[in-house]
């Protein structure tokens, strides 16, 4: 019974978010526009649980290149206006458009001089006629069997917020190392300030055989350096392959005798690579572009001069990084 319950509010859900794609057309435009253009910042608000909505909408803002914060109605009805300035935009969330606060509220934030957008499931309602821009987010029906309690809707809300957020950062550029700029701390900001050479494995702690290394030489270094790979060099030390676990388990099942195979034979060639100077997350996504678990990082001639595994980039391998 539960689970039929959870699959029945997940699919309103899901069909509410897929709603809002046909409802995301010139209206969500000219809210894009007019945050691009506004020498402020974006004042997010909303009560109850679209207040809840609006203090996560104005974080992803914020930490993806619009500077955004939350004000909440009722506060600033009692002193928190201050927080809003003239060239501000403000965000305003209310399913139903008749929130009291708001309502008592936009009228003193127009007057102080700021736009006004609303996220709002009733474009015909009080609010909606106080606003420079209404989105709708509507949905067809809540999750919850009372329809009381807001579900969907605030998921619908939320997800176009994340659409804006979105929208804004492509549109004003935003970069990978701006968010390391937002995000210097925790696993985020390891993966995005830190470079593959602050992480990677070194000198003799790197696996290397030559093209002529016989199988048995190959699994000796291969478990010597516990890395489930080694790189194959040719003359000059220049990378010439790899080869993997898998690739010594498929050449027993194919011919037994080891006599038969060397790293010429077993190497796969042009193997997947990496700057020392790449970012941790970009080591991470092509490692998962690949479905691979090792790059090899080499130097501008192609010679290998580290090696890092998936574990190293997650902070769980042999290097630890805190």
């Amino acid at each position: 019974m539960s689970a039929s319950t959870a699959k029945r509010v997940l699919k309103i859900e899901a069909e509410g978010i897929l709603q809002l794609a046909k409802k995301a057309g010139r209206s969500f435009d000219k809210a894009v526009q007019l945050i691009l253009e506004s020498k402020g910042r974006v004042v997010v608000t909303g009560m109850g649980k679209s207040g809840l909505v609006s203090q996560k909408i104005a974080a992803t803002l914020s930490s993806t290149g619009t500077p955004s914060l939350f004000l909440s109605p009722a506060e600033a009805l009692h002193g928190d206006l201050g927080k809003a300035a003239k060239r501000d935009i403000v965000l305003a969330l209310s399913n139903s458009g008749e929130t009291d606060e708001l309502k008592t509220l936009l009228p003193l934030l127009k007057r102080m001089g700021c736009k006004i957008i609303l996220f709002t499931g009733n474009v015909h309602s009080a609010m909606a006629r106080m606003s420079d821009v209404i989105v709708d987010v509507g949905v067809k029906k809540e999750a919850c069997p009372l329809r009381l309690a807001p579900t969907a809707s605030t998921t619908a809300a939320l997800a176009m917020g994340d659409a804006l957020a979105v929208a804004l950062m492509e549109a004003q550029g935003f970069t990978e190392k701006d968010f390391a700029l937002f995000h210097p701390a925790g696993e985020l900001g390891r993966r995005l300030h830190m470079k593959v050479a602050d992480i990677m494995r070194k000198g003799s702690q790197v696996p290397r055989v030559s093209q002529d290394a016989s199988f048995p030489s190959i699994v000796r270094e291969i478990n010597a350096k516990k890395v489930g790979s080694t790189c194959v060099l040719g003359k000059g030390r220049v990378l010439k392959g790899i080869i993997v676990d898998g690739d010594l388990r498929r050449a027993m099942l194919k011919n037994p005798d080891v006599r038969h195979w060397n790293a010429e034979n077993l190497r796969t060639p042009h193997p997947a690579v990496v700057s020392p100077e790449s970012s941790l997350a970009q080591a991470l996504q092509l490692m998962e572009d690949k479905a691979i678990y090792q790059l090899i990082v080499v130097d501008p001639k192609k010679r290998p001069v580290g090696l890092v595994h998936l574990h190293d980039l997650l902070g769980r391998g042999r290097i630890k990084i805190v």
